[in-house]
């Protein structure tokens, strides 16, 4: 499935009705918001949120800014995994 991106998501399936998208926002100069992960029924179950997820960390990376999660799959996701504390602002499970 191929991951596509416009200003503000990233999405699979057609730009106005994508299949699955995560949607983010600039905040400031040195910070991305996810405000929402959206996976339809046909691609749940195959990491599609995970990978989306993904993609908005390496964009982040990229630009050289932190991830402020407010939607709760993306912060869930980002807590859950080491690799993403370069650039995820936000509590562990372990603090």
């Amino acid at each position: 499935m191929e991951i596509k991106q416009d200003d503000k998501r990233f999405f699979i399936g057609k730009g106005e009705n994508p299949e699955a998208y995560i949607h983010f926002e600039n905040f400031g100069q040195d910070k991305l918001i996810i405000d929402h992960t959206y996976v339809g029924e046909s691609l749940r179950g195959q990491g599609i949120g995970e990978q989306l997820v993904d993609a908005v960390v390496e964009h982040a990376r990229e630009e050289n800014r932190k991830i402020v999660a407010h939607c709760p799959y993306a912060r869930d996701v980002l807590t859950d995994n080491e690799d993403y504390e370069d650039v995820f602002i936000g509590l562990r499970s372990s603090e």
